[in-house]
């Protein structure tokens, strides 16, 4: 499906940052509230969008929001495929959900040896390995940022590539988060603190600074 460069832009506003008003995308995207109505109507017949229930305000009449439907998360690109779902299913049936396990373990060792190097090249700050931690993520699709709150930086991830094995191996999350923990030993605490699996719209992780290391 085929969509201007203004749908894009409010697809992935949409994507990132969750359900918005017209008034807001309007602001955010430098766009006539006109404008992006008409966008919106357009997608919402593409089937990509839809309208939520009216949100209250503190003042005025309530809101509706836009956000994507299924098919809208389904433009991002996912990294997965029906082969390598088989390929899981036939690891657990054969061998067991312990031999599923160690392929994980073996699968994710690489991995946590290359985000150390590129964040050792990085630097030594934990906002600068973190922003590079980010940087390898969106490299493989994750659309992640970072931001700095009260209580910790986070580490949003908007997008997963792999939902649908990590729906059949939820191993793969757990090993993941058990990574991030590893990248940051001693310099922060890692806790996921959204879960795409448990009903959140993206999956974000608090990391907290360790001052004494």
């Amino acid at each position: 499906m085929e969509y201007s460069k203004n749908q894009e832009q409010i697809l992935r506003r949409l994507k990132t940052r969750g359900p918005q008003s017209v008034k807001i995308l309007s602001n955010q995207l430098d766009m006539t509230t006109m404008g992006v109505r008409q966008h919106l109507a357009d997608l919402g017949r593409k089937g990509v969008v839809k309208q939520t229930q009216e949100e209250k305000q503190t003042r005025g009449r309530p809101v509706r929001l836009w956000k994507l439907t299924k098919s809208g998360h389904e433009n991002f690109t996912d990294s997965d495929s029906q082969i390598t779902l088989e390929l899981i299913e036939a690891v657990r049936s054969s061998l067991g959900e312990d031999s599923l396990d160690v392929i994980i373990e073996e699968r994710h060792k690489p991995l946590l040896r290359k985000y150390k190097s590129e964040m050792d090249d990085a630097g030594q700050t934990l906002e600068l390995r973190i922003k590079k931690l980010a940087e390898l993520r969106n490299q493989e699709g994750y659309m992640a940022e970072v931001r700095l709150t009260p209580t910790g930086w986070l580490l949003i991830e908007n997008h997963c590539p792999i939902r649908s094995i990590a729906e059949s191996c939820q191993q793969l999350c757990q090993s993941e988060l058990e990574i991030f923990r590893e990248l940051f030993r001693g310099r922060g605490e890692v806790e996921r603190i959204d879960h795409l699996l448990a009903g959140a719209r993206r999956c974000a992780y608090r990391i907290i600074e360790i001052h004494d290391f």
